[in-house]
């Protein structure tokens, strides 16, 4: 008997010892696995997160989770025109500047378009690996053997896309006084009737045909044949991871986010560089600096006219020649158009409506706690800051945003970046990244809108630099891109250019 009792105690303290230590085990395991996720937790907020002041009242503003995924900072985005680049052009600003990044920034506005890119055009760029870059998105005719010079290989690549016949009008109203092929037409219905009678391919900065298919490096005056266009396509698909659409704006943000890895505050925003649909009453660009600098440069701006949208108006029949004008780009259009969708259908439909309800919503808020008279854009003169009032160039006015009064600074910082024109912006980039860079050698807005990129005559290897001025009236030659002679003359620049 009293073995027995001895027997069940000696298992009692066997058993209960070892199940005390598995316990403390299987604790301790615990734990290490529980700080183990809250310190992956934290440095993946820490990447992701942005890293100023958050002006969002929700607590959806990070949007849907995106798992563990790790977000990507070298950016290649072929910023085109007329597709709503600009508001994407944006978000890359901010996203960066938040985070300290570094831009690949152009010595002017661009990089020397629309001559292909040129490593050498980006500032401060000292050779293949011998900086890092994590952002490059300004225009440029896209030469994919350059663009690597700059970006790191894990780069993710990315563009937007537009229909032709939406970009030709758009296009038609901003360079009308400055494409030759637009500026000779008496509107767009006139060019879409017939496009040979205005249209020399001869002639650069034409804007005029397959805009798409120039920005992306290729011919865009070849005759059209299905070899070349699905050349074209087969060098877009090897080389962007993805191809957005500028009429599924909100759609295309939430496919980018995910593709970056990004919460989805980060790709809300509002229509920058947007027109306004009816003409100015005010007479346009007429007294502006724009209209000044481009009456220095040569170029006859006549300002808003009473019938600048009519001149844009066209009929079904004439969009559609518009289309076939610009085949080429039609047919990107419609082949990455199908691809758009077929990534939404992977996506998922319900997933997709969800998040865009939540994307608006966010702009609603953001809206509501940023800007005036309703988030509603507004006519430049009307925009009391000077610092954020866009550049002006076209038919059309380009209309911007007014801040909230009253904004604590955090919140007014975070607001102005939202709104910030595109130029305006890179200034500021610019000083950031080369603060002992003096400011005044930047070059004009209104000249580079028009083609214009200035260059020193004897400048190295690809002879471009910011132009510096002269004092007490001495002239320095400088020379476009296409070789006509610039002259600067107590600080104006006279340009004459060879557009015709």
């Amino acid at each position: 008997m009293l073995f027995r009792r001895r027997a069940r105690m000696l298992r009692w303290l066997v058993c209960g010892r070892v199940g005390t230590v598995w316990i403390w085990k299987a604790l301790l395991l615990f734990v290490a696995i529980a700080f183990a996720v809250q310190l992956l937790g934290v440095i993946f907020n820490k990447s992701v997160h942005p890293a100023g002041h958050s002006i969002f009242l929700s607590s959806d503003a990070q949007g849907p989770s995106l798992g563990f995924c790790q977000p990507h900072t070298h950016i290649m985005f072929l910023k085109t025109h007329k597709t709503a680049s600009s508001t994407v052009l944006n978000m890359l600003y901010r996203f960066g500047d938040e985070r300290n990044l570094r831009f690949a920034l152009p010595l002017g506005y661009q990089f020397g378009y629309p001559l292909p890119f040129n490593a050498h055009r980006v500032k401060g760029y000292r050779g293949p690996r011998a900086m890092e870059f994590h952002i490059l998105g300004h225009h440029m005719r896209f030469n994919k053997p350059e663009v690597e010079k700059v970006m790191p290989a894990d780069t993710f690549y990315f563009s937007i896309i537009r229909d032709p016949a939406g970009m030709a009008e758009s296009s038609f109203a901003y360079y009308k006084e400055v494409a030759p092929a637009f500026r000779k037409a008496k509107s767009l219905g006139d060019f879409a009737d017939n496009p040979y009678r205005y249209y020399d391919s001869r002639v650069r900065n034409n804007y005029a045909r397959n805009l798409l298919m120039f920005d992306f490096g290729m011919d865009n005056n070849a005759n059209f044949s299905l070899a070349v266009a699905q050349k074209a396509e087969t060098m877009i698909r090897q080389t962007f991871n993805l191809i957005l659409v500028s009429e599924y704006f909100d759609q295309s943000m939430i496919l980018l986010r995910h593709a970056l890895c990004w919460p989805l505050e980060t790709v809300v925003s509002f229509s920058l560089n947007a027109r306004q649909q009816k003409p100015s009453d005010v007479g346009g660009l007429s007294g502006s600096f724009v209209s000044k600098a481009a009456a220095a440069a040569g170029i006859g701006f006549r300002g808003v006219r009473p019938q600048a949208k009519i001149l844009t108006n066209v009929t079904e029949a004439q969009r559609e020649k518009l289309r076939q004008w610009n085949a080429f780009d039609l047919y990107l259009y419609k082949t990455f158009n199908r691809t758009f969708w077929e990534d939404i259908k992977s996506f998922g439909y319900a997933q997709m409506e969800q998040e865009v309800s939540l994307l608006r919503m966010l702009r609603k808020e953001m809206a509501q706690v940023c800007l005036r008279d309703g988030g509603k854009p507004v006519e430049a003169r009307r925009i009391r800051d000077k610092n954020i009032r866009p550049f002006q160039l076209g038919l059309l006015e380009i209309l911007g945003y007014e801040l909230q009064p009253g904004l604590d600074n955090a919140t007014r910082t975070a607001c102005l970046r939202m709104i910030r024109p595109e130029l305006q912006y890179k200034d500021v980039l610019d000083a950031k990244q080369f603060p002992r860079v003096a400011q005044s050698g930047q070059q004009n807005p209104a000249l580079l809108a028009a083609g214009a990129s200035l260059v020193r005559q004897d400048s190295p290897r690809t002879g471009e630099r910011p132009a510096e001025g002269n004092a007490g009236g001495r002239t320095a030659e400088l020379r476009d891109w296409d070789g006509s002679r610039l002259m600067r003359r107590n600080q104006t620049l006279i340009q004459k250019v060879r557009l015709t």
